[in-house]
């Protein structure tokens, strides 16, 4: 008997979208694949609270069993949450572990990477992300961290500390966005349980 192909909830960083690079890769792999219907991309709202309510709904009726996650930035601390919260699997991509650190100083009107559209980050989302941190993840064989050495906005160092145990891929420079992700794409998947 073959497993069940698995859905798949995709979860955007930081001013980004389901139109970003990565995603883009995700999406053209699976519906090269034929599970093109197995992703869900959604745009996240700026407050996290709302993003992770959001992304807890479209989850919820797939997981754990039938259900993988992929985090990239900020949507790598969403995705370890929901991972813990759900019992599903994971694959962080330079996942922000601490980012009140880094995103204070975007409170104000910023804009989307993707569109130019602005929208605001306020002070309250501050609070609303310090409640999303996992202080220590429990079942690391659950989780996937593909982190780059290169990374210019977050510190790699800092994840690797996060996810002991778990299966860990770290690239030798490269950058934020990965810009070699389809090198890796494939890799990915399999963890999330898509087979070719």
């Amino acid at each position: 008997m073959t497993a069940a192909v698995p859905y798949l909830l995709y979860l955007h960083g930081f001013r980004s979208s389901p139109r970003s690079f990565k995603a883009r890769v995700v999406q053209q792999t699976l519906a090269r694949a034929g599970h093109g219907e197995r992703l869900i991309c959604p745009q996240l709202p700026a407050s996290p609270k709302a993003a992770i309510e959001l992304a807890l709904e479209l989850a919820a009726q797939h997981a754990p069993h039938n259900l993988a996650i992929v985090g990239s930035s900020l949507g790598g601390l969403y995705a370890t949450w929901l991972a813990e919260r759900l019992g599903a699997r994971a694959v962080l991509v330079n996942p922000a572990v601490n980012p009140t650190r880094n995103l204070e100083r975007h409170v104000g009107v910023t804009t989307n990477w993707h569109s130019d559209e602005p929208f605001e980050f306020r002070q309250e989302y501050i609070g609303e992300l310090e409640a999303l941190k996992v202080a220590q993840i429990t079942r690391p064989e659950r989780y996937f961290l593909l982190a780059a050495t290169g990374d210019e906005v977050l510190d790699y160092r800092d994840m690797v500390a996060h996810y002991p145990g778990a299966r860990q891929h770290v690239i030798d420079g490269s950058d934020h966005a990965i810009q070699e992700f389809p090198q890796y794409v494939d890799e990915v998947l399999a963890f999330c349980g898509f087979t070719r």
